[in-house]
């Protein structure tokens, strides 16, 4: 399939002098073409950065050093949720406007996809993560979980234990896939095998489990909707540990913990991004310049955390000192 690559220049590399400012972290802000509301993005080991521009229908391709922008349309009616860097080096898309699952060729920018089978209908697809096979796993949130072998265009669709509410879904270190169930209020430990979902109970009743991520050990820390709770389930163990963010009503939307296992989470109601550290158990909260920044994923790679202002139509990467 070829596609219509449109460049576009972005000219202004911003440094933010957020509070957060902390002399740990460099903060840069890339403005990014209006109108495009920015969900998930992923940056690649060569630093390219792809973002989805949910309300335009492309994915986006930021290259930090130039501030370059290209979007990469993904057809009539897209509508791309999340996006993550497969083993490949390419970016795979949660296409939920056509209801596939989406690869661009980093190169050439050819989109193939692979769509769900007809007789599933809309899933609302949401988020994917590759497991230590190559398979990529995916969510709907209209109660469904997912995988595609790329390698042979195989594709399963199982039931969700709960129905509704699928969202953030990771992969551990050991190989695990875990999802969060925003409508569902739990997690979930996928088995790589047999596709058996089997549900693990956060604490707080009602909580909002929206998305996940997995630290250096394969403990599961969530960000929950709902509690504006941060919680950290230890799989050898069974334990769970919750701590609420701070100021008043926090919403906790994305998780993603880095490389040294500090665990980044946006607030909704504090406009911020907030650091936790588990060693210290204390928060650090870096608010955005502008209002209604509305961070809905956050990624990263060594020494650099990415994050999607989807009311700003930017780009912020934190990058330690």
């Amino acid at each position: 399939m070829r596609r219509t690559l449109l460049p576009l220049v972005v000219l202004a590399l911003v440094s933010l002098p957020l509070a957060a400012r902390a002399a740990e972290y460099r903060v840069q802000a890339y403005p990014l073409p209006p109108g495009g509301g920015p969900h998930d993005v992923a940056v690649g080991a060569d630093g390219i950065v792809w973002y989805t521009a949910q309300h335009s229908g492309h994915l986006g391709r930021l290259d930090p050093a130039t501030g370059k922008v290209d979007l990469v349309p993904l057809g009539e009616g897209a509508h791309p949720h999340g996006v993550i860097v497969g083993p490949d080096g390419a970016p795979w898309v949660t296409e939920s406007g056509t209801n596939a699952i989406v690869r661009v060729d980093p190169t050439t920018r050819a989109v193939r996809s692979w769509p769900l089978p007809a007789a599933r209908g809309p899933v609302n697809l949401n988020t994917a993560t590759f497991d230590r096979q190559g398979r990529i796993w995916f969510t709907g949130q209209n109660g469904v979980y997912g995988r595609l072998d790329p390698r042979t265009g195989a594709m399963d669709v199982w039931d969700a234990p709960r129905g509704r509410g699928p969202y953030g879904i990771a992969t551990t270190p050991g190989g695990d896939v875990y999802y969060a169930s925003l409508a569902g209020n739990h997690v979930a430990r996928i088995d790589v095998d047999t596709g058996a979902a089997t549900v693990l109970e956060p604490p707080t009743k009602g909580q909002g489990a929206r998305r996940v991520w997995s630290d250096s050990r394969g403990r599961i820390w969530v960000s929950e909707w709902n509690s504006g709770n941060v919680s950290r389930y230890d799989p050898a163990s069974g334990d769970w540990r919750t701590w609420k963010l701070p100021g008043d009503q926090p919403r906790a939307y994305a998780v993603y913990v880095d490389d040294q296992d500090k665990v980044w989470l946006s607030d909704f109601a504090a406009n911020a991004m907030v650091m936790f550290d588990p060693v210290s158990e204390r928060f650090t909260s870096y608010p955005s310049d502008r209002a209604g920044a509305r961070v809905r994923q956050i990624l990263g790679r060594p020494g650099e955390v990415w994050a999607p202002e989807s009311g700003t139509d930017r780009l912020l990467v934190f990058r330690r000192r």
